[in-house]
């Protein structure tokens, strides 16, 4: 197991009857970084997750998680990692403060209760009942029940799922702050552009297989696509053209209009184009 790694997988096998959900997975995730799972609904993502965290078996492969194979946890491990689910559960009557301070008492060296709230941004909510909460305070209440114990590794399950735009980015301000602080962080996500302002890297599984691992903006080779240039003549027309050399194209275009050209755009595939494709979409 190298030091360095704070998962390492090889091979993973897993599948219900004839329904092959993970076909041989090769993974490596370093320690201190946010790597971001993308893939649809039934590709193997939750498996394969759920297999990291030691609450699913595997049918074949190595895995290791924090140097130990999760077929095999100890309490002391499983004290190493915070998993912060969908949804971890109603505490309609009890307040912030209470729901995080019990938490805190199933680990050994548990981070002050006080202090993680304060982190997470709840601070002004301590005394608050978690039904009067948010839907982003209350996720901000499941990851702060997921650092309490001042966790190695922190899986992030859909953490942003209902956001508002502007409780997404308050909430990606808390990852970036978490990771800063030395947490390894594994996220699986949905959204595109979530996993581009998080990730150091990215990896794509697909019916089962993981189909690349890259930087978001070295995915499927995207730095290097074609450029697409957009603009209008002077009478109003939309042109558009390919270019492997779009800023040759857009100084030609700027003599060609004495200056200024009208609408201009230039854009490369996105991440969800190039994420699309990989995994077949039509």
């Amino acid at each position: 197991m190298d030091e360095e790694l704070a998962i390492s997988v090889r091979g993973l096998r897993k599948a219900y009857g004839d329904n092959v959900a993970v076909a041989g997975v090769d993974l490596a995730v370093r320690r201190g970084e946010v790597f971001a799972l993308l893939g649809p609904n039934g590709a193997g993502k939750t498996t394969t997750v759920e297999i990291l965290e030691g609450y699913r078996q595997r049918d074949a492969g190595e895995v290791h998680v924090l140097g130990v194979d999760p077929a095999h946890p100890s309490p002391g491990w499983r004290a190493r990692m915070g998993i912060v689910l969908q949804g971890t559960g109603e505490f309609d009557e009890l307040t912030v403060a209470e729901v995080v301070r019990h938490f805190s008492a199933f680990y050994p060296h548990a981070d002050d209760p006080a202090k993680v709230i304060e982190r997470v941004g709840l601070a002004d909510k301590a005394k608050a009942r978690t039904h009067t909460l948010s839907g982003g305070q209350k996720r901000r209440l499941d990851v702060a029940l997921g650092i309490v114990g001042r966790p190695e590794l922190l899986f992030l399950d859909e953490p942003t799922t209902g956001f508002d735009p502007e409780a997404r980015r308050e909430f990606w301000e808390l990852i970036r702050d978490l990771n800063a602080a030395g947490t390894t962080i594994l996220l699986t996500t949905h959204y595109l552009d979530e996993a581009e302002a998080l990730a150091d890297r990215v990896g794509v599984i697909a019916a089962g297989r993981l189909v690349e691992v890259a930087p978001p903006s070295r995915l499927g080779n995207r730095q290097e696509a074609m450029a697409t240039v957009s603009w209008r003549t002077p009478d109003g027309v939309a042109q558009s053209a390919a270019s492997a050399t779009p800023t040759a194209l857009v100084t030609e275009l700027a003599a060609r209009h004495g200056g200024e050209v009208p609408g201009l755009t230039v854009t490369r595939p996105t991440l969800e184009d190039v994420y699309l494709r990989m995994i077949g979409h039509r």
